[in-house]
């Protein structure tokens, strides 16, 4: 992970994305504007146009900012109480005033932006790889079977929240967190995500 400037342009680069967060909120992706996101953000327009110069570079950089500042890991000594927490902290961010339209714009901008769609996988890429060893962790216990396929394992407990977030159908709780989480640990436990032809032998 790239060290993060200090000074004044870590000043600028809070202001920016701020504003470009803000603006992506009201407005989405492809209204999105340099030229309005500098005056938004009370900087520069040569500075913003120097420093990320085109509205992708300073999206994948709200997604590094999100990925460096999101909650790390839970570790309840449980699999279901790991995927538990890592469901709910979903839920909280997808129903968050600011984060939850901010997903929505970015999903919507990665289906028509080869860049922000890479952007938004190394995103998610890194908050994977952040809570796998939950699984593997698991294995080690005995929970699971010790071929289990941990990143897959941590996809299906995100997957029907992001479902709900862009379908807009059914509630998104800590109700449908936990039972995405058990959900995902009982496949886990079946076999389900075992690697290759192992899979639900």
């Amino acid at each position: 992970m790239p060290e993060r400037p200090g000074g004044r342009t870590a000043r600028v680069r809070a202001s920016v994305l701020r504003a470009a967060g803000d603006l992506l909120v009201e407005s989405g992706f492809a209204r999105l504007d340099l030229g309005d996101l500098a005056r938004r953000a009370e900087v520069g327009k040569t500075t913003v146009y120097r420093r990320w110069g085109s509205v992708t570079a300073v999206v994948t950089d709200m997604l590094l900012e999100m990925a460096v500042e999101s909650v790390p890991r839970a570790d309840t000594g449980s699999l279901l109480g790991d995927l538990r927490a890592n469901a709910r902290l979903v839920v909280r961010t997808l129903t968050d005033r600011r984060q939850g339209p901010l997903f929505k714009a970015m999903l919507a901008a990665a289906t028509s932006d080869v860049d922000t769609a890479e952007a938004l996988k190394r995103f998610y890429a890194t908050r994977i790889a952040e809570w796998a060893p939950c699984v593997t962790d698991a294995a080690a216990r005995g929970e699971v079977p010790a071929d289990t396929d941990a990143e897959e394992v941590i996809r299906a407990v995100s997957a029907p929240l992001y479902y709900r977030l862009v379908t807009g159908t059914g509630e998104l709780d800590d109700a449908v967190a936990d039972r995405a989480a058990e959900a995902a640990v009982a496949a886990a436990k079946a076999g389900v995500f075992r690697r290759g032809e192992h899979a639900l032998d």
